[in-house]
């Protein structure tokens, strides 16, 4: 079960719903910021089950986000084959990440996710490539999020089998997949958003369900701060990034992945 739920445990979970909404759909990885600081708090629960859970809260605040044009979408498709391209470039760039997650679950879990040095390695790695990639002048021929060709889709969904390393990002990866591929830095961020509905649903799915035998659901109360504060964080990031990353690109991103994971190190040299 979770650890005794006391003003200690309700103030981490607190900081722990913050860290899910802030950082979720930014490209310097929620998974990787969650487990670390997990780690030096020492926060625990059975199975995951917080640390899955909250990430409801994030996809809530996506959806709601979206909801008018996802809606649109979802009415228009039968007759309109722009929404139906765009509804197949999602689930087809979805598609690797769901077969490898599937096939590799186990290890990325009590492996990868166990293994806070190599995440502090990938998020100083990916910071320096996000620096690089957000300083070439790369031709831009695609700024429609909703109208990227299937090939290009499916290139973005490679690029997002990179984040079952945590540390990597999700988002990191399929914006930089997307900028590579001739995407503006605006629908690039923008299409990220979109694929991480299925992936984020799906993940949280499955990784219930393969844990269904130990989840411990009894301190919903810690749960329930996590969530709602991960919703509210999430919906103020989304509604934000847009614009923030129009104007002033992915350099920042790249530098706190690096300040983050020199201090991670730093830490676990000295505490462990």
């Amino acid at each position: 079960m979770l650890l005794a739920a006391d003003g200690r445990t309700y103030i981490e979970a607190l900081l722990l719903g913050l860290i899910e909404g802030l950082t979720e759909f930014l490209p310097v990885s929620s998974t990787g910021h969650i487990l670390l600081a997990g780690h030096f708090m020492g926060f625990e629960s059975t199975g995951k089950t917080f640390e899955v859970v909250i990430q409801l809260g994030a996809i809530l605040a996506l959806l709601l986000v979206y909801a008018q044009r996802l809606l649109g979408v979802a009415v228009a498709a039968p007759g309109d084959p722009k929404a139906r391209r765009f509804i197949a470039s999602i689930l087809i760039a979805f598609l690797p990440a769901a077969v490898i997650g599937a096939l590799g679950h186990d290890y990325i879990k009590d492996v990868l996710f166990e293994s806070p040095g190599l995440i502090c390695a990938t998020l100083i790695g990916g910071g320096f490539i996000l620096l690089v990639v957000d300083r070439l002048k790369l031709p831009v021929r695609h700024a429609d999020a909703m109208a990227y060709p299937i090939p290009m889709a499916f290139g973005i969904g490679l690029c997002q089998c990179l984040a079952m390393v945590p540390g990597v990002s999700r988002s990191g990866a399929t914006i930089v997949g997307a900028l590579l591929m001739g995407a503006d830095k605006r629908s690039a961020a923008e299409f990220s958003f979109f694929l991480a509905m299925p992936t984020m649903v799906g993940a949280v799915v499955y990784d219930v369900y393969k844990n269904r035998d130990v989840l411990d659901f009894s301190d919903t109360a810690l749960i329930a701060v996590g969530f709602v504060t991960a919703f509210i964080t999430a919906l103020l990031v989304v509604r934000a990034l847009l614009e923030f990353v129009s104007r002033r690109g992915f350099a920042v991103f790249g530098w706190w992945r690096i300040a983050v994971g020199v201090a991670g190190l730093a830490g676990l040299s000295l505490l462990g």
